[in-house]
């Protein structure tokens, strides 16, 4: 028996908390999955997992026993990452999480340069949902935060800043007209929370900050998927916040138009972030050197930028 092979099989299962599940992301049979872990007990004379119906749990001697399993595993790639090294050409598997908006709407469209300067480098992208800090069974985290520096066991590098701003369809504002000032959004379809804040944009060198929280009827829809929301402004329900990111290719396509341009929500920085470790892998170096190289690295937007230079033209 593969013993090694079979930790990792019995640790991704935990991870996936499912044999199914596991031996889809592992490409392996079902029945495989299931005579490794099998296997593995028997050798280790004690039972790891309780099988039910609807879920899997850890047994005691389980708990204890996969917590010297990521150890172990940790350190042989570890060992792994040291010995290649030396090698100039990234390779092998990479694991990435990353909020489903931003795979959508940025990462996507970015990966195909990646893999022609790394072609030996596959991907398995995670998007379930916000990411809000790193997962050590991830080799890289995009994360979005309100914060410019991150607290926490792990490094992380800034890819670029991104504000919430005000979106319409065009077509929506050439019926409703376009405002001038955030309390002028009473008279508007303006899907926003109420108590939402507006920030002026300040000229450079000064420390004044204006604020509008502008009190408006009733949205005609509320949601927090940001998909969702980017959708029915492009369908002309009315003027919606969506992050710069998301909002880029539309406003560039002028399907999309700023709606209050002197004006934002709220700001955010967005991290490539890794579990810290004695030893990084060169794929796991080549990708984060990439994000930051294609979205700038700095404090500062490059989707409004783009846009905006885009109007100019």
């Amino acid at each position: 028996m593969d013993r090694l092979h079979s930790m990792r099989v019995f640790a991704r299962v935990i991870d996936e908390g499912s044999f199914a599940r596991a031996a889809r992301e592992m490409n392996l049979s079902a029945a495989v999955v299931t005579r490794l872990v099998a296997d593995l007990e028997a050798h280790l004379g004690a039972r790891l997992i309780n099988r039910t119906t609807r879920r899997l749990a850890l047994t005691d001697t389980g708990e204890l026993y996969l917590e010297r399993v990521r150890q172990i595993l940790s350190e042989v790639e570890e060992a792994e990452a040291q010995a290649s090294a030396a090698t100039s050409e990234p390779r092998g598997h990479l694991r990435v999480l990353v909020p489903p908006a931003f795979a959508v709407h940025q990462l996507a469209k970015h990966l195909p340069a990646f893999r022609r300067a790394c072609p030996l480098v596959t991907l398995e992208l995670s998007v379930p949902g916000v990411v809000e800090t790193v997962d050590e069974n991830h080799d890289v985290t995009i994360i979005t935060s309100t914060h410019q520096v991150l607290d926490g066991d792990f490094a992380a590098r800034r890819l670029a800043k991104s504000e919430v701003v005000m979106c319409a369809a065009p077509a929506y504002l050439n019926v409703h007209g376009r405002p001038a000032h955030p309390n002028d959004l009473l008279g508007h379809e303006a899907m926003i929370p109420r108590e939402a804040t507006f920030h002026r944009y300040r000229p450079s060198g000064t420390s004044n900050e204006d604020k509008v929280t502008p009190i408006l009827h009733r949205s005609p829809l509320s949601s927090l998927h940001v998909d969702t929301m980017h959708a029915c402004a492009l369908a002309g329900l009315g003027a919606v916040p969506l992050p710069s990111y998301v909002a880029e290719d539309a406003l560039l396509e002028k399907a999309l138009e700023r709606v209050l341009p002197e004006w934002y929500l709220q700001a955010s920085t967005i991290h490539a972030a890794m579990p810290i470790r004695k030893y990084v892998p060169a794929r796991t170096r080549a990708f984060i050197d990439f994000l930051v190289t294609t979205f700038g690295g700095e404090d500062k937007d490059p989707w409004l930028a783009a846009a905006a230079g885009a109007d100019r033209q």
